[in-house]
């Protein structure tokens, strides 16, 4: 009986256990030359095919930092913090840590510049019940909001997986959660960031600066010859100089995998 037991446990284990994915060495020659601790996710809309560097960070969760961002958006549009994307938040005039933050915002400058003091005040319009409800319809992540609703995506107790990330963009590319369709629209206009006659890219950055370690956020989807990819990339940031790998070892990972 108890190996009949042993046996049934084994089995249900092996089913319910998710599967690891087998480590890309092309992905990972891109970290170990930048002498990189992090992770790479790249995946198509189908999920046939999937590269990933470091599987087990790829399921690790992190703090989203300003790739919240993106739901953010899709919430406030949601919520009516903002009518749309051209009302004017005024700044209050205290040093916000950047030239461009310190300055009256809308909707469209404050997704381009990441700026933190809009979507806080974004925060605050929305709520915390209301933020538990759509992180809940989202599964996005942990589901944790805790105390500080202004910041609890930058160091607070919301965490996403780069897995976790992946599979949330794919969800928003097919407009699978209930938020309007003028909402999305004005989500894909703002995550724009190159377009070109073979690809075009939407994506946001993240820097979690306020956690130890730092990590550094880079995530997005590519359309490519009639195809469409996800990705995940975070890094851990040991020096201000390392944020700019984010963008650089996806770039070059697009590239090798022939997607863009």
């Amino acid at each position: 009986m108890n190996k009949i037991v042993l046996y049934t446990v084994a089995f249900f284990v092996f089913i319910v256990a998710p599967p690891a994915h087998a480590e890309d060495l092309e992905l990972a020659k891109l970290f170990k030359e930048r002498n990189l601790s992090g992770t790479m996710v790249i995946s198509s809309l189908d999920g046939e095919t999937t590269y990933i560097h470091n599987d087990k960070r790829a399921r690790t969760r992190f703090v989203p930092a300003s790739t919240f961002k993106i739901p953010n958006t899709l919430i406030a549009l949601e919520e009516a913090a903002v009518s749309d994307e051209k009302e004017i938040v005024i700044w209050d005039g205290k040093d916000k840590g950047l030239p461009e933050w310190n300055k009256d915002q809308t909707l469209q400058t404050a997704f381009s510049s990441s700026c933190v003091w809009f979507y806080q005040e974004m925060a605050k319009r929305v709520g915390k019940d209301k933020y538990a409800s759509y992180l809940g319809k989202m599964k996005y992540g942990n589901e944790k909001i805790g105390p500080q609703t202004a910041s609890f995506w930058l160091e607070g107790d919301l965490m996403i997986s780069a897995m976790g990330q992946v599979a949330f963009l794919k969800n928003i590319f097919t407009r699978a959660y209930p938020f309007k369709s003028s909402s999305y629209d004005l989500l894909r206009k703002h995550m724009l960031v190159e377009q070109t006659p073979a690809y075009t890219i939407r994506a946001k950055t993240g820097w979690a600066q306020r956690v130890i370690p730092q990590v550094g956020w880079f995530v997005g989807y590519v359309e490519s010859g009639g195809k469409v990819w996800f990705y995940a990339t975070n890094i851990e940031i040991v020096k201000p100089d390392d944020s700019r790998f984010r963008q650089e070892v996806t770039m070059e990972a697009l590239k090798m995998k022939g997607i863009i």
